[in-house]
């Protein structure tokens, strides 16, 4: 190999198509099923900047402190699986991006927090907020990452759900008596 050659990871981030990450809490439950402490999403439709604006954007609308980026990449992994296999759903995201950058005075990322916020906030009821925000709640709640953040212990199956633990909400925090409601017969 010569000197000129470069790795697939490198070619990746120069070309702008994958996000980059490192797990900020090294001990917690997320860290306990991750392989390592960094993570990388491979975009194929959008690119870096837009990646990084939907994991931010997707923070604004469901804010978890302590809930590791990794778990917020994997909404804009969907939302990429989606703009791949749709022209309209691509230049929604896109547009919306740039829309947010135009607004904030060309680097949306750029500018504090709070004022982030209130630009996310101006974009309630939009076709792109409810694309993000349609999509989030699913790809953020429905896997594994954040079943672990949560404690939550995860679908139980079809067979026996019902009978084996169905009222066990100790995931949650002080669960009342009656928010399971009665087992059937």
């Amino acid at each position: 190999m010569s000197g000129d050659s470069i790795s697939r990871r490198d070619f990746l981030k120069e070309s702008g198509s994958v996000i980059v990450g490192t797990l900020a809490l090294t001990n917690g439950a997320i860290a306990m099923l991750a392989p390592t402490k960094t993570w990388a999403l491979e975009l194929g439709s959008l690119d870096a900047h837009q990646g990084k604006a939907l994991l931010q954007f997707t923070r604004y609308l469901y804010p978890h402190k302590t809930l590791e980026d990794a778990a917020y990449a994997l909404v804009v992994k969907n939302l990429d699986h989606d703009a791949a296999g749709d022209a309209k759903v691509r230049e929604l995201l896109t547009t919306g991006v740039a829309d947010l950058d135009k607004s904030a005075g060309g680097n949306w990322l750029g500018i504090n927090a709070a004022d982030r916020f209130t630009y996310v906030n101006a974009l309630d009821g939009t076709p792109f907020f409810e694309k993000v925000r349609s999509t989030a709640v699913v790809a953020l709640y429905s896997n594994e990452l954040t079943y672990a953040h949560f404690g939550y212990p995860g679908p139980k199956g079809n067979a026996g759900y019902l009978r084996r633990g169905f009222n066990d909400l100790k995931w949650l925090v002080s669960p009342p008596a009656a928010a399971s409601g009665p087992l059937p017969h």
